[in-house]
């Protein structure tokens, strides 16, 4: 049975892009197929793995309104092991296009219902709100992965996601869980860093999963975007490599946790 994680944060810049991407790339490493959709409307997701986002005809966007089918919006092999559901700026006017439409929170999990069995791990990057995509990956997915970044105010807005992750539970999709906790931007030169780590567990441990691997701000991370490569094939020498690597591997580990 494939994996199918949502990366959620109603705050922007928190990492989820970035941790879409790269342990994706960690997870085909280790000979996993997977699906990635993008789910944000910026598409960074999309070019991150070298993908023109507005050279697509066949996007997520298309996809939810009905004007192809999940197997013409996949493009195969964006990297080894790795196929995309793109998306790019269409995908804005979800909201309104989906006005009226019944049933149109579940539209995304009717049409991955027709490949899942093809990936072992789906992973889908949601646009920094609580909106019409996000809620079509969380009633697609079994499992959330919460970025959180190393930085003041990191705390701000997490109970209201994870209530609104428990009310689409109860409501929309049973099998969802909270994966666990992952801190992004963490600098260990720093007390802030260790602040911030120190007042989640204490909040959540025993509630949530933590993941024990911290991703680090790195440089090499930080460019790998602008070339159009996942960070493996940008610098797996890296420290933001070393991270995603050791990531992949408790996510193996966790699998059917």
């Amino acid at each position: 049975m494939s994996k199918i994680i949502a990366f959620a944060n109603q705050k922007g810049g928190v990492g989820k892009t970035t941790t879409t991407v790269n342990l994706a790339a960690y997870l085909a490493k280790k000979g996993k197929k997977v699906l990635v959709i993008d789910m944000d409307s910026q598409g960074n997701t999309t070019s991150g793995f070298g993908q023109d986002k507005t050279d697509q005809e066949n996007t997520v966007y298309e996809l939810m309104l009905g004007d192809c089918s999940i197997n013409e919006a996949i493009i195969k092999e964006v990297i080894k092991n790795v196929d995309l559901i793109p998306a790019n700026a269409n995908l804005a006017a979800i909201e309104i296009e989906m006005i009226g439409i019944e049933g149109k929170d579940y539209i995304l999990n009717n049409s991955v219902e027709y490949v899942k069995e093809q990936y072992d791990f789906i992973l889908m990057d949601c646009p920094p709100a609580l909106n019409t995509a996000t809620l079509n990956a969380l009633t697609t997915a079994n499992a959330v992965m919460i970025t959180v970044q190393c930085e003041y105010l990191a705390l701000e807005g997490l109970g209201e996601l994870l209530k609104t992750i428990s009310l689409v539970k109860e409501r929309m999709n049973d099998k969802l869980k909270i994966d666990g906790i992952l801190f992004t931007m963490y600098d260990s030169r720093t007390s802030l860093s260790m602040q911030v780590v120190e007042n989640v567990t204490e909040r959540l441990n025993g509630i949530y999963h933590i993941y024990e691997t911290k991703i680090p701000r790195n440089v090499r991370l930080a460019e790998a975007p602008s070339f159009g490569m996942p960070i493996c094939l940008y610098d797996d020498k890296s420290a933001g490599a070393e991270a995603y690597r050791k990531l992949a591997e408790e996510v193996l580990k966790r699998k059917d946790a």
